[in-house]
């Protein structure tokens, strides 16, 4: 592991610890009292932690007036045709006895005309985590080199770190840089896999499909990884390289812009051939019946997400006029969220819970220290909560 990702585990430990937020794990044992010891490569890392602000939401006697904004959900529920057509399939008596439809058949022929690649470019997971765990597991082994821009996304470092590769970081100047001459200086001839997070979270940096395809070029024996999940939101895409390199896997997620979080729905685009190797460790069963639904459904109603792209890009123009003139530091990103830098972001914190908005504190990544990352709604949503908590922001 290197120096940098270690210094990053370690804030990121500290920060949740002073929190009060890890849960003790424990050693599996039998009544006995003996022990059955994790293995090796996965006693070694430290968990992902998913702080949510759902259980304290739900608590609240008025729960239904909380902003929710910490995992850059969709603030509005999906396209009403899921709901109906969940709703048909399961009165129609077609019950959930039976095994989903194996290998997601109906949605791959809508995600056909959605993504404008070929049929035997896709394959449907549990949501886009399922198919970054599957990459990992599929083309990772014990001290592959695996080259991670950060901050980013750190789940999928759990499960690169779980196939014993070797994770090296590398962070540019600042966060919000796409730190691509950073990015050259980490790779080699022998790097295993390249991973990169277009629009990335936390930081809403974006990846151009030239650069993409430029990484693909020179480095023909890297697996090139582009999470997608925000894709939507910038409308930035590398997609329909997939056709074109056979080291490039995309991911996507129907988790944040399609409102689809609960159903656990998510794409892999690649070539047949890299798609073949993941297929050996594949379940064709692991994607529900109703988020197969569900996910068609929600693609044969564009206009209603489109509908709610055009109402977050309206909300970030707000929200950054009003930081503007707060003379507050905030990122507005191309994605459906915001960085926020406070001078004392714990009692930010604490100021928002008290008023019923969660947000998410990134403070503890590197280069982001004193911001929290707020999910962007609807512009209604936007406006009442400027009205709730803009003083907060504004007294600083």
């Amino acid at each position: 592991m290197s120096d940098a990702n270690l210094e990053i585990r370690a804030a990121e430990v500290v920060a949740k610890e002073q929190q009060g937020r890890r849960r003790a794990l424990r050693p599996v044992g039998d009544q006995a009292g003996g022990t059955i010891e994790v293995a090796p490569t996965i006693r070694a890392l430290t968990p992902y932690e998913a702080v949510s602000s759902q259980a304290a939401i739900e608590a609240s006697p008025d729960h239904h007036t909380s902003f929710k904004l910490d995992w850059n959900e969709c603030t509005i529920e999906p396209s009403p045709r899921v709901n109906e057509a969940i709703a048909d399939y399961l009165q129609q008596g077609r019950g959930l006895n039976w095994y989903p439809r194996l290998g997601s058949k109906e949605l791959i022929e809508a995600l056909i005309d959605y993504t404008g690649v070929a049929r035997d470019h896709l394959l449907v997971t549990n949501g886009s985590d399922d198919a970054l765990r599957l990459i990992c597991s599929t083309f990772l082994d014990t001290d592959d080199p695996v080259v991670i821009p950060v901050p980013t996304y750190n789940h999928f470092m759990v499960f690169a770190q779980s196939r014993g590769a070797d994770v090296i970081t590398t962070r540019g100047e600042t966060a919000f840089s796409k730190n691509l001459e950073g990015i050259e200086q980490a790779m080699s001839s022998q790097t295993r896999l390249l991973y990169l997070v277009s629009p990335n979270n936390p930081t809403g940096v974006v990846y151009e499909p030239e650069v993409v395809a430029d990484l693909c070029r020179r480095y023909p024996e890297t697996l090139i990884v582009l999470d997608e999940a925000y894709f939507e939101f910038s409308q930035v895409t590398g997609v329909e390289l997939v056709e074109e390199f056979s080291n490039l896997m995309v991911t996507r997620t129907f988790s944040k812009a399609f409102g689809l979080a609960g159903l656990r729905v998510g794409y892999l685009a690649a070539s047949p051939e890299l798609l073949d190797g993941v297929r050996r460790i594949y379940n064709p069963k692991s994607v529900n019946t109703l988020g197969q639904v569900g996910a068609v459904a929600a693609l044969e109603d564009l206009e209603y997400l489109e509908s709610f792209l055009d109402e977050v890009n309206a909300s970030k123009k707000i929200l950054r006029e009003f930081f503007d003139n707060c003379d507050v530091d905030a990122r507005i990103t191309s994605a459906n969220f915001v960085v926020v830098r406070m001078p004392d972001v714990d009692s930010a914190l604490d100021e928002l819970e008290q008023r019923g908005v969660y947000v998410r504190d990134r403070s503890s990544y590197p280069g982001l220290e004193g911001c929290l990352r707020m999910t962007v709604g609807t512009t209604e949503q936007t406006e009442r909560l400027l009205d709730r908590v803009g003083d907060i922001f504004r007294s600083r």
